[in-house]
């Protein structure tokens, strides 16, 4: 039993509402008032979707900010509806009068053959289980403890794409639905969380998928989610993991599946904050800005200022990372120190994307050792094998060009380097008046110059007692002292070229030398 769009004509700015006739085209309320130049009350609303004609301003005149350029319009109240209550649309889903209108534009009920039963079990709404409500404008709960006493048997219950804003609402719904296990909220644009919610012993599923949650709004949640077993919180432009009174997150001791796809996570230190969910198994990273990842080699001394008690993520089995913008092979190969990591996803990641310098399967696979499910596809032993043999042929293909382009480096192009230089250094040379360097006589290096070292002395007696002697001529260094000729030199600290005596000098030898 939808309202009536002339039931009221009274709304609010920040409420939630839908289009009359049209359930899935919602909007907020950004202004109720008067337009300029038009008669009558206007309500201008922001719609999720688009499909306005401009951002909240007309004739040059602003009446609201509306979040893109063709968001807002402005409806007449009767346009609208405020939606209904949670148990108006268990009555519309599941007790709808079937029917076909004949030729007078009159209702005539029909049956198919089988409804019945069916219709007979979904109308026993004490039985019902599972209830699935998605955008048929729900936008409270209710009257209090009418719901529990008509479907208190309720465990799982789908509320997606409705007008629900507020979480005292949430609570209570929970509060009348005991049984309860599993809710979705996607698509319901939800305030700030204010109030708090009852402790939640039997839920063990919630979606938040775009509801403008971030993780500062999931912090709080978890004081009443004790037990949640799944959390969904996708498309809310989440860039940051923010726990409250530490670095890690903690708390959530029975989290074992935590999505996180199409937000705006570029560091892999945000994620790291996650690491110490002892019961975490299942990580959903697609759609998010992460570049690399890598696995802390000391493993809970990564953190300094705060004592782990496990290694991270000690118990992941899943972690997809489609869709992000990792390209280094150095990332892929931190996978492998991850203790229980065995499904993984990169396709739509640069590094799996051979336009953009990535590899093929085949070198994920034998890289991943460990892995035996990759982009959704299980590795069978088979195809293990295969890889990692391509993959060594590839190696050893690659080592071999290596050494060739080695050798022809030092075949072609080093002599061309060595030419070069010496013909850059003749020109310095021209440049710069450079003359060639000649050899200094006494030069040191190599038998020549030592040789030059030496001098050639003869030495002649001339002593008439010491009779006729032939000339004899040696080889001494130049700087001799008197120690080796203490008969010709006085001083024993003088050298031979201390006396001036030079190369092929004679020397006269008496009675008295």
């Amino acid at each position: 039993m939808e309202d009536s769009p002339n039931q009221t004509n009274e709304f609010n700015v920040g409420q939630r509402v839908h289009s009359s006739g049209d359930s899935t085209r919602i909007g907020t309320v950004k202004y109720v008032g008067n337009v300029e130049g038009y008669p009558d009350t206007w309500v201008g609303i922001d719609w999720d979707y688009g499909g306005g004609k401009h951002d909240g301003s007309i004739n040059n005149v602003r009446y609201f900010h509306a979040k893109s350029e063709k968001s807002g319009s402005f409806v007449r109240p009767k346009n609208l509806c405020k939606g209904i209550s949670l148990l108006q649309a268990l009555e519309k889903r599941y007790r709808k009068e079937m029917y076909v209108l004949s030729t007078s534009n009159k209702k005539v009920s029909i049956e198919l053959l089988g409804t019945r039963e069916i219709n007979d079990k979904l109308s026993r709404f004490e039985e019902l289980t599972n209830a699935s409500l998605a955008y048929m404008g729900v936008s409270s709960p209710g009257i209090p403890c009418e719901l529990s006493t008509t479907v208190p048997n309720i465990k799982e219950l789908d509320l997606s794409g409705n007008l629900l804003s507020e979480w005292k609402d949430v609570g209570f719904i929970f509060e009348q639905l005991p049984a309860l296990k599993a809710l979705n909220l996607s698509y319901n644009s939800m305030s700030p969380y204010k109030s708090e919610l009852p402790l939640l012993k039997s839920i063990r599923v919630l979606v938040l998928n775009n509801t403008g949650v971030d993780w500062e709004q999931v912090e709080l949640l978890r004081q009443s989610l004790t037990t949640i077993e799944e959390l969904h919180i996708m498309g809310n432009n989440i860039s940051r993991i923010l726990p409250v009174s530490s670095s890690m997150v903690q708390g959530f001791d029975s989290l074992r599946l935590l999505n996180l796809e199409d937000n705006c996570i570029a560091e892999w230190s945000e994620i790291m904050k996650l690491s110490q969910l002892r019961c975490l198994e299942q990580l959903y990273l697609n759609k998010n800005c992460l570049s690399s990842l890598f696995y802390p080699d000391n493993g809970c001394q990564y953190y300094e200022s705060e004592v782990t008690s496990c290694k991270p993520f000690q118990n992941l089995r899943c972690l997809l990372l489609g869709d992000n913008n990792i390209s280094d092979l150095a990332s892929v190969d931190s996978l492998n120190l991850f203790p229980n990591l065995v499904d993984i996803r990169l396709s739509g990641n640069p590094i799996t994307d051979a336009t953009k310098g990535g590899v093929p399967r085949f070198v994920l696979i034998a890289r991943l050792a460990e892995i035996q499910i990759l982009n959704g596809s299980e590795i069978t032993s088979r195809e293990r094998k295969d890889s990692e043999i391509r993959h060594v042929l590839l190696k050893t293909m690659f080592l071999l060009l290596l050494s060739w382009v080695a050798d022809w480096l030092v075949i072609t192009w080093i002599p061309l380097l060595v030419n070069a230089g010496h013909i850059l250094f003749s020109e310095l040379k021209n440049f710069y008046g450079i003359e060639d360097q000649k050899p200094l006589i006494g030069a040191t290096g190599g038998p020549q110059a030592i040789s030059s070292g030496f001098l050639s002395i003869t030495l002649k007696c001339v002593g008439a007692s010491m009779g006729e002697k032939q000339p004899m001529t040696k080889k001494l260094p130049a700087t001799t002292t008197g120690s080796p000729l203490p008969l010709l030199l006085d001083n024993d600290a003088s050298s031979l070229m201390d006396h001036g005596v030079g190369n092929d000098s004679v020397i006269l030898v008496d009675e008295d030398s």
